[in-house]
């Protein structure tokens, strides 16, 4: 496939994993102006570092600056903006026209990428957006692929994007204020503590009498959740999004772990290159998720809310961070407790992806041997018959 595949990264080490695993791009975000405020984000050295890193390997970054902006924000985006435009960023993502407006009069060699946010659901509205110097559109989730084809058809010139993979908002494209409400923090100002998530139940009041009692909404009085949103899987249908003219193949979870992007990009990348597609879906199985949709691919789906929990566990649980390796060893980082006679299996952008070996020798930093990996971040050099290399991820079987 020639679409791009983009993926987050919520920190230095998430950036040079998503690049390790295969993505053509990634998505980032500073440390002001983004939508994921909680997650680490990089300073403005980390930034330049980051393009000159991806630039030597003949991939891009683009930085997110997606918020809904106030006033009182306008008096250091200008300077934001030059300095990314300084650092040779591949594109900004944004969502507000004030910004927009901005960014090309402080920065007008910088590439305007129109944030999911923005609400773009028809193809009127990508013209409107194109003819304010935006080169590239991401659509809101809410489309079918037959209206992304019209969209594109209409708009020959402008690159289209579109998300395919990850969490899914219950709101209109983002634009929620559950978070607002129920605990105070903007989910368009990158606070949201996904409130959606909690697990909910009613409360009737009695007018007569004054009493309440809790009504469970589900026969088991387990409760409900009642607001959230399956994950997104697109996995089968990323030769139609091509055919239909994306460019653009984004997965979300600038908030997810280093393991979690590893596999969700290893699957996409090995799919797109045309590689075993059993394997490559099977692979979305392996980490946590809630239940898969394809939302609304084929147009109006009303099947797409989580309603049994917040989110189930992957069928294999994450070991450990390959630090290094060498000819029948590996060096690694423990992240959950793992014992002498445990199967690993190996997780790699390269030929060791997917093979397995029996953990039969374990020796902790002191150089003492042990037979249970239980201490927490420990390195532990352990026997391996391949040669493993930095930023591969080791895991086990549920």
């Amino acid at each position: 496939m020639k679409a791009e595949l983009l993926a987050p990264a919520g920190n230095y080490a998430k950036f040079q994993t998503a690049l390790h695993f295969g993505a053509d791009a990634v998505y980032l975000g500073g440390k002001q102006f983004s939508l994921r405020t909680f997650a680490d984000n990089f300073t403005a050295e980390e930034l330049s570092s980051a393009v000159r890193f991806a630039h030597a390997l003949g991939k891009k970054v683009y930085v997110t600056a997606n918020i809904y902006a106030r006033n009182g924000d306008f008096a250091t985006l200008a300077e934001y903006f030059q300095t990314l435009q300084t650092i040779g960023v591949d594109g900004v993502i944004i969502s507000d026209p004030g910004v927009v407006y901005l960014a090309k009069k402080a920065a007008p060699k910088l590439c305007i990428h129109l944030s999911t946010q923005a609400n773009t659901t028809n193809k009127y509205a990508v013209k409107f957006w194109a003819e304010q110097g935006v080169s590239r559109v991401i659509l809101a989730r809410e489309l079918s692929i037959n209206e992304i084809k019209e969209i594109r058809d209409f708009n020959p010139d402008t690159e289209i994007e579109t998300f395919v993979h990850g969490a899914m908002c219950i709101s209109y494209s983002g634009r929620c204020l559950l978070s607002d409400y129920l605990d105070g923090r903007s989910s368009n100002r990158g606070a949201c503590v996904q409130s959606c998530r909690w697990r909910y139940e009613v409360r009737a009041l009695n007018a007569t009498n004054g009493q309440s009692e809790w009504l469970p909404v589900e026969e088991d009085g387990r409760g409900t959740y009642i607001f959230n949103s399956k994950d997104l899987n697109m996995l089968s249908r990323l030769q139609a999004l091509e055919d239909a003219g994306v460019s653009s193949f984004k997965i979300e979870g600038r908030m997810k772990s280093g393991y979690y992007l590893a596999t969700v990009i290893n699957a996409y990348r090995r799919a797109m290159n045309g590689e075993d597609f059993a394997i490559a879906e099977s692979e979305l199985l392996k980490v946590a998720h809630r239940d898969y949709t394809q939302a609304y691919a084929d147009g109006e789906n009303s099947q797409t809310v989580n309603y049994t929990d917040s989110q189930s566990k992957g069928e294999y649980v994450y070991i450990a961070d390959v630090v290094g390796g060498g000819e029948g060893n590996a060096l690694i980082q423990m992240r959950n407790r793992f014992k002498k006679g445990d199967v690993l299996e190996v997780l790699s952008p390269d030929g060791n992806f997917g093979k397995s070996f029996t953990v039969e020798r374990i020796v902790d930093s002191r150089g003492q041997e042990t037979d249970d990996g239980k201490l927490v971040q420990e390195n532990y050099t352990i026997n391996c018959p391949y040669v493993l290399k930095q930023g591969d991820y080791l895991r086990r079987k549920n």
